[in-house]
């Protein structure tokens, strides 16, 4: 069981470790948006958008809700973007120490 979970959760960084996902998650964290949403917002074409997509859905990142020909795409757990944060907030301190390392050294 344990081995099934660091598995399934190495798929899942998998998934996070591309920066174009990263930033439809950033897009994603104020709400659901549709591809063409995406699409402007990220200046990527709708074929890009929608390959992402699909790989964020297939490791259940984001979910999707169809209004009649639009799909619209959401976070599937709030946890994702804390996730995400606390990540970012990871490498900002360790910018900051690197900054720091680094005035030491002049």
């Amino acid at each position: 069981m344990k081995k099934e979970l660091f598995e399934l959760q190495a798929e899942v960084c998998k998934t996070l470790a591309n920066p174009k996902r990263l930033e439809i998650i950033a897009e994603l964290k104020e709400g659901e948006l549709s591809v063409g949403d995406l699409v402007e917002r990220l200046g990527v074409t709708k074929a890009n958008v929608s390959q992402h997509l699909a790989v964020l859905r297939q490791s259940r990142v984001v979910k999707t809700r169809r209004d009649g020909v639009n799909i619209y795409y959401s976070i599937n757990n709030p946890k994702i973007i804390e996730a995400c944060a606390l990540m970012k907030a990871v490498l900002m301190e360790q910018l900051e120490e690197n900054k720091r390392l680094a005035k030491k050294i002049r």
